[in-house]
């Protein structure tokens, strides 16, 4: 019965490690580094919070893509294109990173802290 505990902690200390470790080839930026990419026109900017969250604030730049939906269209996303995505504190923006790096971009970025760290 022991062994089986151990089996089972390990699959969880891999499983909670997994989670948090950030995905191989996505990219972490500030929300600095994310304004200095406006200038730049080979960039698609997502904002994948909720229509209310997006229209209560949000940078012009940014198209909303709710996270619910991003799998759905991410067919009107260039592949070949860099892909700075925002969301209110980080934390959907890396989920979304991770699925649009899952699907093939090549170049994704995740603004850390989100919205949250905007000034």
């Amino acid at each position: 019965m022991e062994i089986l505990q151990w089996i089972f902690f390990i699959i969880i200390i891999v499983f909670v490690v997994n989670f948090f470790l950030p995905t191989k080839g996505v990219s972490n930026i500030t929300a600095k580094e994310a304004k200095d990419k406006f200038a730049k026109k080979d960039v698609q900017f997502v904002d994948v919070r909720t229509p209310g969250e997006y229209k209560a604030n949000h940078q012009k730049k940014f198209a909303n893509v709710p996270l619910a939906h991003l799998s759905k269209r991410t067919g009107k996303l260039d592949k070949n294109k860099e892909v700075v995505v925002i969301c209110q504190s980080g934390m959907r923006s890396a989920k979304a990173a991770k699925m649009l790096k899952k699907q093939g971009f090549e170049k994704v970025s995740n603004v850390k802290g989100g919205m949250n760290a905007w000034v």
